[in-house]
């Protein structure tokens, strides 16, 4: 049976320990070069192009079957790699929940498994839930940090509040913005920033809009952008959760980096979904978004109204150069849902895992070409 309050998808990032619940994490990845400490927002979120010649290539599906898994990227001295952080296995059940890591090398175009989830070229994981076997849910608050140079996990500062499901950004390569989200019992409108450099904590301007968990978006410079996700039916009645249209659009201060100004956006191409991919590019100053579904479900991919949800063919981008929406591609071939980020490249956008038509989890690593079709 699932929790009083409400069974959300399977996790992205969890602990090392493997006890009677399973961690699944809202993570965030960054990454920086070894000269300075650059960070660049991942899962759920933003991820910076890769400085690689496009090309056409196949790449080699993640080991196993995952979905709902935080993906990142990170140059290790002059090498590129793509990271999975755990997921949800095929079986879609509490305990087929993943605590492993892959990593995938660019120049290999191999995967390799690394130590399981417990600056320079840095990873960050905030937050995310636990799940027990009778279905219970507790929002969590740790921040653990990767150093893929090292293959090693260390512990930084936990979140004041304890949050899954949000909207991750990072601002100046220094300060990483989690945007509303789920926090135990209720969606918040809280936005909380994370001074990497002092590993410290404070609280930025609240959303002005529904608060909503399992929504998408990213940050391009100053920029945060976020679109849709689920929020309590208002009716109070079946289905408990269903699907936001909102899209916003917040600006930092430059002056103090707590002070957003929000604005409403207008509605994106497509109907509203949940756990639609996102990752943001500053070379191309867009926000990039595909799949996800129009019924938000619990982690099984059956939605909270009992129906199997289906993932959404469409990708679309938000153009910060012309403050308008894109259709990148109405029809995206293989679409998927329960993706917990979009990695912008040269090759396109890439798509680790997820759950297909079906509610199949899948191992493909499949790219979608960045311009209009």
């Amino acid at each position: 049976m699932v929790s009083a309050t409400r069974r959300r998808s399977a996790s992205r990032i969890g602990d090392t320990a493997r006890d009677a619940t399973n961690l699944r994490s809202h993570s965030i990845g960054f990454s920086a070069n070894t000269l300075m400490r650059k960070i660049l927002a991942v899962l759920c979120v933003i991820f910076f192009a890769l400085l690689l010649p496009a090309a056409e290539r196949t790449w080699e599906p993640l080991p196993v079957p995952l979905s709902n898994n935080a993906v990142a990227t990170a140059k290790v001295g002059h090498r590129l790699y793509m990271f999975s952080f755990m997921g949800i296995g095929p079986r879609k059940t509490w305990d087929a929940i993943s605590n492993q890591t892959f990593a995938y090398n660019v120049d290999s175009g191999k995967w390799d498994e690394w130590r399981p989830v417990p600056g320079r070229d840095v990873v960050y994981r905030m937050g995310g839930y636990t799940v027990d076997g009778r279905g219970e849910e507790t929002s969590v608050h740790s921040v653990e940090v990767l150093l893929p140079s090292k293959g090693i996990w260390y512990r930084a500062g936990d979140m004041p509040m304890s949050l899954d499901d949000s909207v991750l950004g990072v601002y100046r390569d220094r300060y990483i913005y989690t945007v509303s989200g789920w926090s135990q019992n209720n969606a918040v409108s809280n936005v909380q920033v994370y001074d990497s450099a002092k590993d410290k904590w404070q609280q930025a301007t609240p959303i002005p809009g529904t608060p909503v968990f399992g929504h998408a978006g990213g940050m391009v410079n100053d920029t945060i952008v976020y679109v849709d996700g689920a929020y309590k039916n208002p009716a109070g009645r079946s289905p408990k959760y269903v699907a936001s249209d909102e899209c916003w659009m917040g600006k930092v201060d430059s002056h103090d980096i707590t002070r957003i100004k929000w604005s409403k956006l207008p509605n994106h191409p497509g109907k509203a979904r949940y756990r639609i991919a996102a990752g943001a590019s500053e070379h191309d100053q867009k926000i990039y978004f595909s799949g996800g579904t129009d019924n938000p479900y619990n982690f099984d991919g059956i939605g909270f109204d009992g129906k199997p949800a289906e993932p959404s063919l469409v990708t679309f981008a938000w153009n910060l150069k012309t403050g308008k929406w894109e259709v990148i591609n109405e029809k995206t071939p293989n679409p998927t849902m329960d993706n917990r980020g979009l990695l912008v490249t040269p090759y396109g956008l890439i798509r680790i895992g997820g759950m297909e038509a079906g509610q199949k989890v899948t191992a493909k690593v499949s790219a979608i070409p960045r311009s209009a079709k």
